[in-house]
């Protein structure tokens, strides 16, 4: 499987505190842990040649994840269709935290994707409400965040294809923090956790849910379905 993640890698250079935590960006650390499991990953960033989505690269490409957040705007129109395109034909997308407000994001849910949000180290407890799911595999009746930021309903997402996680902050909301969809041949999941100035993608849970993910939206090897006018099978009795 060939996976690759995406990030803006902004607030890394930007921002102190941020670059402290993830002093190589938080795309690194995330390929680090799907790494050790194996895998071929790599990674590429928003100020690279093409985002570092060149045709090359989305074409090999099996599993896409994607952070993003103060620059969504800067992503080319021209790649988020590429994208599209590719999840479209088969390629898995994991889409993190705020990137819920990626054009590409946006683009295959149909919606504003939008939702209330605090910066205040709230407490996320994260509830397994799928255990059967194999995203959830290995994960308890629960687990928490002791600080992150807080995502609140309402989520102008269309209604789930699965509802995995449920999240409750201390400041009382609950989110819808880990849902699926198929989009064409491709699947995506959407997982709330991972605010830049958290070392949330240090997490043990999260980073399983994460590997848990990868394995679920690995493309099936099947061809995309044939559309537009078709000759019959069988012969058409008719005038």
């Amino acid at each position: 499987m060939n996976i690759t993640v995406w990030n803006e890698f902004r607030h890394e250079r930007n921002k102190q505190a941020v670059k402290d935590i993830y002093p190589e960006g938080i795309h690194q650390v995330i390929a680090d842990f799907l790494k050790e499991e194996g895998r071929t990953v790599q990674t590429a960033t928003l100020d690279e040649a093409e985002h570092g989505l060149t045709d090359d690269v989305l074409n090999n490409t099996d599993v896409l994840l994607w952070w993003g957040h103060v620059a969504h705007e800067e992503v080319s129109d021209e790649i988020v269709e590429k994208v599209r395109q590719r999840v479209l034909d088969g390629m898995g997308l994991i889409v993190l935290h705020s990137g819920h407000f990626s054009k590409i994001f946006k683009k295959l849910m149909g919606t504003s994707c939008d939702l209330k949000w605090r910066e205040a180290k709230d407490k996320e407890r994260l509830w397994v409400v799928d255990p059967a799911h194999p995203i959830a595999e290995g994960i308890g009746e629960y687990f928490e965040l002791e600080q992150e930021e807080m995502y609140g309903e309402h989520f102008d997402i269309p209604a789930p294809d699965e509802l995995i996680f449920m999240s409750w902050f201390t400041g009382g909301e609950v989110f819808r923090s880990g849902v699926t969809y198929k989009r064409g041949n491709g699947r995506i999941f959407y997982f709330r956790p991972g605010h830049e100035t958290h070392p949330t993608y240090f997490n043990e849970n999260v980073q399983r849910v994460i590997q848990n993910a990868v394995k679920w939206a690995a493309p099936v090897k099947r061809e995309r379905p044939v559309y537009g006018n078709a000759q019959p099978i069988e012969e058409l009795r008719g005038e």
